[in-house]
């Protein structure tokens, strides 16, 4: 049997906060899982949504999902996709559904001609950089990420 992806759906917002929640304790980072089911319905099925997921289904259950969003280089001229999530549950690892979700979105950049497809990786997660670069991802270590939050973003941005 196949893997199916389909976007996902409202009535799925419950299940997409476990995946998230599943991915945030294998990341070792469920500390900072902090969105609800009143956030993926606002966010992803909203007005006029700015992110988008799709699940990954195997013998008829959802096993995995993407969430991703449109980005834009300044350097090519073009939008791309950031590839915020990609998670498949531990017993689905090995039926391609990973593969499926990634390759999906690929097309998508292809057909919508857009210039990049960029995601993080923990640099320890020795598994997805495996899988990442087997599919033709390069590794970027030029380049230092910068995160403000919390009081700093507060302090960052007051009026």
């Amino acid at each position: 049997m196949s893997v199916v992806l389909r976007p996902a759906r409202p009535d799925d917002a419950a299940l997409i906060i476990s995946l998230i929640s599943a991915l945030a304790e294998y990341e070792k980072l469920s500390h900072e899982a902090k969105a609800t089911e009143a956030d993926i319905l606002r966010d992803l099925f909203g007005e006029a949504p700015k992110v988008f997921c799709e699940i990954a289904e195997w013998q008829g259950k959802p096993v995995g999902f993407a969430l991703w969003f449109y980005t834009y280089s300044t350097f090519q001229g073009r939008h791309g996709i950031w590839l915020e999530d990609l998670f498949v549950v531990p017993e689905a690892r090995g039926v391609g559904a990973g593969k499926a979700l990634l390759q999906h979105l690929a097309q998508r950049c292809v057909a919508e001609k857009l210039g990049r497809y960029e995601w993080w990786v923990l640099d320890w997660n020795e598994p997805s950089i495996q899988f990442y670069t087997s599919q033709g991802g390069v590794l970027q270590d030029e380049w230092t990420k910068v995160r403000v939050d919390g009081p700093a973003l507060e302090k960052l941005g007051a009026l």
